[in-house]
């Protein structure tokens, strides 16, 4: 039997869906990434966000390399099941850049980018 999260997931064509990472307690936007049944399994399963990478086509566990790691505080699933939300407690910068999160550009009225 599949645990109910996974027949409420609508997952794309590529057998992916949609991930946000959210800071738990200041309700933060952190990164968005993908998952895939297997990422969302070893998740809840060891409690340290994994998420599936798209580039090297296989499980990526968030900090392994980094140390930047992400706790497993709440995971939600939104009204079409098409997006999982990941309430997290991040340990270090969220972005690869180095940065808190990687929402770091706003987007002017003119379509110019300014780093914040």
């Amino acid at each position: 039997m599949r645990p109910d999260i996974l027949t409420a997931v609508r997952f794309n064509e590529a057998g992916l869906i949609p991930a946000i990472a959210q800071q738990h307690d200041t309700h933060e936007v952190l990164m968005l990434a993908w998952m895939n049944s297997e990422s969302i399994l070893e998740t809840l399963k060891t409690g340290e966000v994994c998420y599936y990478s798209r580039s090297r086509s296989t499980l990526w566990r968030k900090g392994e390399t980094s140390g930047h790691t992400q706790k497993l505080i709440e995971m939600r699933l939104d009204c079409d099941g098409d997006t999982v939300l990941l309430r997290v407690d991040q340990r270090g910068p969220a972005c690869h850049t180095g940065n808190p999160n990687c929402f770091f550009q706003t987007v002017g009225a003119g379509g110019e980018l300014t780093q914040i």
